[in-house]
Parts: structure tokens; C-alpha cells; sequence
């Protein structure tokens, strides 16, 4: 089934951007990417909600190894704006230390919620860190801090489908969508 070239989402109107089957090619090679890197070793998707549920679904499938995930829920948006305040709504349950931790992001634009939990992970002491979105905003970045696997960089536009929202509609859209 194709996907629809235009949707809605509340009163705005969005336009396909990257389609089904390319994201599910790009999670693929991510996945046999991250196999082996992480060869041998029983790294710990740790998925950010709401937006990475999907993607982190299909990254640890594309995965294919030995793994475990667990997820956390940070916030710092409202609407079609980030708030610039990083609230932890659900915080990390799972015992870190010595274990290898890939952070799974759906969206990476000015990099502040990833630059403010970073210590907060560090200080739990993993054998490593790295991090995983599926899409970058790179005109948008604010906070700098390294991001080893990226599915696409996109423009500075607000982007809905594939686990992503405008005020909780559109995350089960199986493409990327942009505002018109």
C-alpha cells in the first residue's frame, strides 16, 4: 500500500518527505552497522519516548543480536516549538554500569534534551555511549555532542510520521511527512 502524498494533522497539512520503503532500508543498514560494532557484546537500546518508539522497534529488529531495551521519557516540546526546558517525565529504571548504551532518538534538532541527560547518563557509569537518531536537523543544533549513527539530515522543518507528532497525531504514519 503507498502512502499518501499529503496529510493532516490537526489544521495543518504536511507533504511526504522520505517514504516507507526508504526508511525501512535506512534502518536496515543502521542495524547491520550496529551488529557489528556491537558484536559479541549485549548493548542496551535505550529508546527516548514518545517519538523513538517505532524506530528503536525496528533498529533492534535490523539488530538482530543479543540486546536489550529499555526506555526513558524526556520532554521539551510543545506544539511546534521546543519549550527550552528539558522535563524527565519517565526516568531510567535499568542498571547501566559497565553495560554499552546506544541512545535511540526519532529526531535530533537543536540537541539540547540529548546535551542535558548526558551527564545524568555518564554519571551511572556505562562502558559506553553512543547515540542513534533517525533523523538530524544540523542547521537547527544548538548543543554540540557526538551522534555516531544517523538515518538522514534533514532541513529545519517540523516533520511528522514514523513515531513523530504534531500534539499527538501522525506518529503512526509510516513515512516522514513536512508542513507545507
Amino acid at each position: 500500500m503507498q502512502e499518501p502524498q499529503t496529510v493532516k494533522a490537526h489544521d495543518l497539512s504536511f507533504e511526504l518527505m522520505i517514504s516507507e520503503k526508504e526508511i525501512q532500508a535506512k534502518v536496515e543498514a543502521m542495524g547491520e552497522i550496529l551488529q557489528k560494532k556491537y558484536k559479541g557484546k549485549n548493548p542496551l537500546f535505550l529508546g527516548v519516548l514518545n517519538g523513538s518508539f517505532v524506530f528503536t522497534a525496528d533498529l533492534v529488529r535490523a539488530f538482530g543480536g543479543t540486546c536489550e531495551v529499555s526506555f526513558i521519557k524526556l520532554s521539551s516540546y510543545s506544539g511546534l516549538e521546543s519549550t527550552g526546558e528539558v522535563a524527565t517525565v519517565i526516568g531510567l529504571t535499568t542498571d547501566v554500569e559497565d553495560r554499552h548504551v546506544i541512545v535511540v532518538e526519532d529526531i535530533i534538532d537543536t540537541g539540547k534534551t540529548m546535551h542535558d541527560f548526558l551527564p545524568t547518563l555518564k554519571n551511572m557509569n556505562p562502558a559506553s555511549v553512543a547515540f542513534a537518531t533517525f533523523l538530524l536537523k544540523p542547521d537547527a543544533v544548538k548543543y554540540k555532542f557526538p551522534i555516531e549513527y544517523i538515518g538522514y539530515e534533514i532541513p529545519n522543518k517540523f516533520v511528522i510520521g514514523y513515531g513523530l507528532d504534531y500534539n499527538e497525531r501522525g506518529r503512526n504514519l509510516r513515512g516522514i511527512y513536512q508542513l507545507k
